[in-house]
Formats: C-alpha cells, sequence, structure tokens
C-alpha cells in the first residue's frame, strides 16, 4: 500500500506546476488578447523535459544521501521547485509578463527543470518496484495521479483564482506540492544496483535493442495527434464564451472524474487486453474523442452549446488517459533493469519532444484551419499513427497478455 501511496502522491505533485502553468495560464493570456500563436509557442518553455535523458544517466550513478538513492533525488528536487513557486508568488503577474518577462521564463524554466528531474527518479523507482503484471495499473496511477495534479491546478484552482488571486494560489499551489511528498518517507524502494560501465556507451546501448529505429518512431508519433489537438481546447473554449470559472468547473469536475476513469481503466485493460490490442483500441478512441470538438464554436449571439461542450470533454479525457497509461506501460517494458532511469527518460524525452513539436505548431494550425479542421487534422494524425503500432507488432515487439501471466 505505502508503495502505491508514495507513487501516486509524486505523480500529483508533478501535475501541479503543469496544471498552472501550461494549462491555465493559456486561459488567462488568452482573456488578456494573447495571440494563438504565442500561446501555442508557450509549449517551448517544456523543453527541459525533452532534454533530461543528458542528465538521466548520473541519477543512475549518484545518490545525494546514502541508502536512499531514489528517494534523496526526489525529495530535494520537490522542495526545491516550491522554492522557486514561492519566487514567483512574491511578485504580481503583470510583473512577470511585463517588465520583468525574461526573469519569468527564466523561472519556469528552472521549474521544468527540476520537476523533469524528479520524474527522472520517480519513473525510475517504479521501472524497479513494479513486477510487468503490475505495470499496466502503476501506470493508469501515473497517469491518473499526474491529471489529478494538472485537474487540481488547471481547473479547480482557475475556479478559486478570482476569489484568491496571483500570490495566494501560488501559495496553495506549492502547499499541495509539500503535502504530496508526504507519503515517500513511509515507503522504503527496493535497493539500486549501480552499474559501473562508462556512461555513454551504457546509455548508448538503448539505440543498439532489437528494432530500436521502429520503436523511436512509434514513441514520436502515438501521441502526436493528440498532443497537437488538445492545446487548441482551451482557446476554444474562450473563444466560444466559456469564462475562466465556467472552464474550471468543467474541466475541473467532469475532465477531473473522466480523466481518473480513463487512466485507471486503460490501465487495468493493458492487463487484461494485452499491450497489442490496448494500444491500437485506445488510440482509434483518441481519433474519435478529438472528432467530439467539431462544432463547438456557437454562431454569433448564441450561447455556447453545454451539453455537447461536456461529451467532448468527458470523451477526450477518457481516451486520453486509456492511452497516456498503455504508453507509458511498454516503456517501461522496453527499459533495461540495470539503467532504467536513463532508458525511461529517453523514451519519455521523444515522446516530450514530438508533444512540443505538436503544441507549438497547433496555434498556426488553428489559425490557419480554423478550430474545426484543426481538430479533423489532429484525428487524422491519430488514425495514421496506428500503422506504427502495427509495425512492432509485425517484429514482436509488443507482449501479448499471457506472456506477462
Amino acid at each position: 500500500m505505502n508503495k502505491w501511496l508514495a507513487l501516486s502522491g509524486l505523480y500529483i505533485v508533478q501535475g501541479l506546476p503543469h496544471g498552472f502553468f501550461g494549462q491555465a495560464m493559456p486561459a488567462l493570456m488568452r482573456n488578456q488578447g494573447m495571440d494563438l500563436t504565442i500561446i501555442g509557442l508557450l509549449s517551448l518553455l517544456a523543453l527541459p523535459w525533452a532534454l533530461k535523458f543528458i542528465w538521466a544517466p548520473w541519477l543512475d550513478r549518484i545518490s545525494l544521501r546514502q541508502q536512499e538513492f531514489r528517494r534523496s533525488w526526489i525529495l530535494t528536487m520537490n522542495y526545491s521547485a516550491v522554492a522557486v513557486l514561492v519566487v514567483i508568488a512574491s511578485q504580481p503577474l503583470d510583473l512577470w509578463t511585463g517588465q520583468a518577462m525574461a526573469v519569468f521564463v527564466g523561472l519556469l524554466l528552472m521549474l521544468n527543470t527540476l520537476m523533469a528531474t524528479q520524474d527522472i527518479a520517480t519513473d525510475a523507482m517504479a521501472v524497479e518496484n513494479l513486477p510487468p503484471e503490475q505495470r499496466g495499473i502503476g501506470n493508469g496511477i501515473q497517469v491518473a495521479g499526474y491529471r489529478v495534479g494538472m485537474i487540481l491546478a488547471g481547473g479547480a484552482l482557475v475556479s478559486l483564482y478570482p476569489l484568491l488571486g496571483w500570490q495566494n494560489s501560488l501559495l496553495l499551489l506549492a502547499l499541495l506540492m509539500l503535502l504530496g511528498s508526504l507519503p515517500l518517507w513511509w515507503f522504503k524502494p527496493q535497493p539500486h544496483v549501480v552499474d559501473r560501465q562508462p556512461l555513454w556507451p551504457l546509455w548508448l546501448g538503448f539505440f543498439r535493442l532489437k528494432y530500436a529505429a521502429f520503436w523511436l518512431l512509434f514513441l514520436l508519433v502515438y501521441k502526436f495527434g493528440d498532443a497537437f489537438g488538445t492545446p487548441m481546447i482551451r482557446p476554444m473554449l474562450s473563444d466560444a464564451g466559456v469564462t475562466l470559472e465556467q472552464m474550471g468547473l468543467i474541466l475541473g469536475t467532469v475532465g477531473f472524474l473522466a480523466g481518473l476513469l480513463g487512466a485507471l481503466g486503460g490501465g487495468w485493460l493493458v492487463g487484461k487486453l494485452g499491450r497489442q490490442s490496448a494500444l491500437l483500441g485506445f488510440l482509434l478512441l483518441e481519433a474519435l474523442a478529438l472528432l467530439s470538438y467539431l462544432g463547438l464554436q456557437p454562431a454569433a449571439g448564441q450561447a455556447p452549446d453545454w451539453l455537447h461542450i461536456y461529451l467532448a470533454v468527458i470523451v477526450e479525457h477518457i481516451a486520453g488517459g486509456m492511452a497516456t497509461a498503455a504508453l507509458f506501460t511498454v516503456m517501461m517494458d522496453r527499459c533495461r533493469e540495470h539503467c532504467a532511469a536513463a532508458d525511461y527518460a529517453l523514451q519519455s524525452c521523444v515522446v516530450i519532444i514530438a508533444g512540443m513539436l505538436a503544441g507549438a505548431l497547433s496555434g498556426f494550425s488553428a489559425k490557419a484551419l480554423g478550430y474545426d479542421g484543426h481538430f479533423m487534422l489532429s484525428a487524422i494524425l491519430c488514425v495514421a499513427a496506428m500503422s506504427a503500432v502495427w509495425a512492432l507488432v509485425q517484429r514482436g515487439l509488443l507482449p501479448s497478455r499471457k506472456a506477462l501471466v
């Protein structure tokens, strides 16, 4: 039980900063009249998540405290991130987005670097402590926990933002991060065995695994369509006449429950259906979910179609949670035990780089094609990615359910 509580708390902590700065900030900036192109380019602030593979091998070698290999890294990163949030809370938003914009960007990059490093250690701890038959559930908890944090900060906290204001919202965010770190104090991870081979040959060994090129292609394209489509959901809702308070209610209540159901249900189904069927089925569901956003823009003078909005949010959150849980499960399967931090970080960086590129392009797509054209193109990209999954199936890289029981 301590294992599941610790992992849940840590993944919630990871989702909190992204929920506020990655999800809520675009809506806040859109309300200030910021261009869609600039909002899309905010995805580039996640650069440390795309580069974490560079320093990930060191987390397989170095401990900040004796006999607490993974835990020492995780707690140090969490507490440092809390300190950065307190610094950001010390100044008003108008100052950060005006005269001190460069400093603000630097602090956000620092925050992302700290959380990316925490993610390296947490994922490695999960790989080392979850046997293959528990990885579906474990990754369901990972995605669900991350979504809890993201929705708490990007949904519920946004709803409270008019009452709390900038400073109190960030201080509450910091408090939630401290609380999410507590369960780790009662969990003792399995000892990590350090491999003393030279770092870079060990890291590059991942590229010498069987069918490495096909695997990397799969990582690039599996979530590309979803990452391309979803950054424009909040701006679209804003343009449809949905207020910040209403947006927080929709995403913080309905989206929260649907995302949890999708992640936990998806993680459970990975074990029941097998890796192959889960990856293909969940990807098709993601394509249908993106199509559910078509026609949401009301005609001039008309109120938003609330039933349509709620249904689209439910379907998209369920599909996104299911597909991500399946993807993370097979990424764990691909890790070598002696360098789990480096292998998992490398794979997640490939996924993140693809997501950053997709997110950066999303504003250009929505501006050129309109929201309906943008989401239609996103769905097409999801369907096209099924060919990459099938290529792995043909080469025997995805274990069947029977191979894990």
